[in-house]
């Protein structure tokens, strides 16, 4: 039983390893988990925007230089990730990448770019911290998804396909893992306030007005919307929460 406020929410003794966690949604989520009290770890291969979101995070965070899409060094990171940090209690799959180009001038290689980051080395990675968290009998593991999955996007087709077949990746762990104490979960993401977004629709007031008008709550998300979310995902408060995938998006997703 819960008692307090604090204790709902709380992640102090958690460690914490956050995929893409140099800039942007990454950022956020590292810092909320980081006022939460966890010790975070973020990951990704910018040593140069690690080591300076890590100056921002505190004394408390690290990093790690991590390539997904190196699938087959992800055991041997995790190997010295446990040796180094002990067990990951919370991961956070946020790592991501995109490719806008026509569907008719794609090819499987470019597919295969988007998909090896969001959902080969996601799971890759998943796959050997679950094992450690479930020796504990306790974890959670968040994927990052988007509203993508949820509506159609012109030009962004092996990110869509990637982001949709997170929810199957989701419910099929849920089912197997949390039995064991290991909650899986997702968040997706709206139309987010981020440098990536900006640079998208620089210019392009015609599909700036789109968006905006697709959101109910009529203005666009920030960062730490993402980090608040998965931050209950991973507390005590969402103890009984698990397979689901949270629309963090103003409404987007359900918008006219």
């Amino acid at each position: 039983m819960i008692k307090s406020l604090e204790e709902a929410y709380s992640l102090a003794g958690k460690t914490a390893l956050v995929t893409g966690g140099g800039s942007g949604i990454g950022l956020a989520i590292a810092q909320c988990l980081a006022i939460s009290g966890a010790r975070v770890i973020i990951a990704g291969r910018r040593e140069d925007v690690l080591k300076a979101a890590v100056s921002q995070l505190g004394e408390t965070a690290s990093a790690e230089k991590l390539d997904l899409t190196d699938i087959a060094t992800l055991p041997s990171f995790c190997d010295q990730l446990h040796e180094r940090h002990g067990t990951i209690d919370i991961l956070v799959n946020n790592a991501g990448v995109t490719l806008k180009k026509p569907f008719d001038e794609s090819t499987m290689a470019d597919f295969d770019a988007v998909f090896d980051v969001h959902v080969r080395g996601a799971l890759e990675l998943s796959r050997h911290v679950i094992k450690q968290q479930m020796l504990q009998s306790s974890g959670s593991v968040l994927f990052t998804s988007s509203m993508t999955a949820f509506i159609g996007q012109p030009m962004v087709h092996g990110y869509t396909i990637a982001k949709t077949a997170i929810s199957g990746v989701v419910r099929g762990l849920a089912a197997e893992f949390s039995s064991k104490g290991v909650r899986i979960n997702g968040i997706a993401p709206g139309w987010i306030d981020t440098d990536l977004y900006r640079k998208a629709t620089a210019g392009d007031i015609p599909r700036q007005q789109k968006i905006m008008s697709r959101i109910p709550m009529g203005e666009l998300g920030h960062p730490e919307d993402i980090g608040w979310a998965c931050a209950y995902l991973a507390s005590p408060a969402a103890k009984y929460v698990t397979g689901q995938i949270l629309l963090v998006d103003g409404g987007g997703a359900t918008g006219f």
